[in-house]
């Protein structure tokens, strides 16, 4: 997280009847309260396709080639509106106020106590009952010479989910000439507030069936260990030695049965090292060696939250009626650490007026032969 104390302005945001051929908008659908939810399709010139629909703000799809020329959508979802209105694990949306947990469902802030909702067992989860994933946001496209996007806009009001401030959000949505997708996050507030704002993509490079034969690194040497109720203890802990270690490329499923947890699998947030500043080099790097697609992760936070798909039951009929059981895609959360706002030894999520929240997380997508 970057505190910029730089003017912010959100404009008043009107959608345009029609953009160039490499933003094409469509109507997607209405919510049940009857609100209409639109799909932007970016497109590069190397045939990359990007899909974000404005309820959540959601990453529907991605389209890569793999080492072949042939393409195929690597983000785990729903083909329309009806599967993310119903009930799902938070695919592609943005996740805000505050991603991940809050223990105990409460914080304190300038001497004040704020309850939260308990969505998560004793804690709060993903930002509550209703977060920014489950709100229709405004949209605007835009074109420059190298490069394409959606600007999302809303305010999430004062008390909305038991957060403090009337929060004012953009996240933007770039699609650059060479397969990279931007995701710029900024926000300001009329009081002071916690906000840790992240993407919930599952991907898989394959295109289907499981990630337990992908390849990653992370570029940590540590991560922030946990209670019962993954709550962190407010320590860092080495990975090496520990299954959690990622440092050199290894397969996702090669440790994963030593995970003590129920479901097993991996749920971490790794604490990333400083070269990953400034986005000089990659948090993470995806691979999967039978479509040979590769997938690096870039951020400006000081986290990243390693998630793969542990609860995934095949209960969920996703795109072409897929039915996603357990690992068949995995999250790579971009973030602060979880419940940071009530652990004072974490970097701070408190955002206050007259400050500036940014935030930036790069995916940048190729094909080994």
């Amino acid at each position: 997280m970057k505190w910029n104390l730089a003017v912010f302005s959100l404009a008043i945001m009107t959608l345009p009847a029609f953009s160039a051929d490499d933003v094409v908008r469509l109507p997607f659908g209405k919510t049940k309260d009857g609100q209409q939810v639109e799909r932007f399709t970016l497109n590069n010139p190397n045939g990359m396709k990007v899909q974000v629909i404005t309820f959540g703000a959601t990453l529907q799809g991605i389209e890569v080639p793999d080492s072949k020329g042939q393409f195929a959508d690597v983000v785990v979802g729903f083909d329309t509106l009806e599967g993310f209105l119903g009930e799902h694990p938070y695919f592609g949306g943005v996740i805000g106020r505050v991603c991940n947990r809050i223990g105990n469902a409460k914080f304190s802030l300038d001497g004040k106590e704020f309850p939260l909702a308990a969505n998560n067992g004793i804690n709060t989860l993903h930002g509550g009952k209703k977060g920014f994933d489950r709100q229709v946001w405004a949209a605007k496209s835009f074109t420059h010479r190298t490069s394409r996007g959606v600007i999302f806009s809303r305010t999430s009001p004062d008390g909305e989910e038991g957060f403090p401030g009337n929060l004012k959000v953009n996240v933007t949505y770039t699609l650059d000439n060479d397969n990279g997708l931007r995701i710029d996050y900024n926000a300001v507030t009329d009081k002071a507030t916690p906000v840790n704002l992240t993407n919930h993509a599952y991907f898989n490079l394959a295109g289907k069936g499981s990630i337990l034969g992908h390849m990653l690194s992370l570029n940590a040497k540590s991560y922030t260990p946990t209670g019962d109720t993954l709550i962190p203890t407010g320590k860092l802990a080495p990975v090496q030695g520990t299954p959690l270690d990622f440092r050199k490329p290894t397969a996702v499923g090669a440790r994963i049965k030593q995970i003590e947890a129920k479901p097993v699998g991996y749920d971490h947030n790794y604490a990333l090292e400083e070269s990953c500043k400034g986005l000089k080099a990659p948090a993470a790097v995806l691979s999967d060696s039978s479509s040979g697609r590769v997938m690096q992760v870039f951020t400006t936070e000081p986290g990243i939250q390693f998630y793969s798909g542990n609860f995934l039951d095949g209960m969920v009929k996703g795109k072409k009626g897929a039915a996603y059981n357990q690992y068949d895609g995995l999250c790579l959360e971009t973030q602060h650490f979880p419940d940071s706002i009530n652990q004072p030894s974490f970097p701070s999520t408190v955002l206050k007026p007259g400050q500036t929240f940014t935030s930036t997380t790069l995916y940048r997508f190729s094909a080994e032969k």
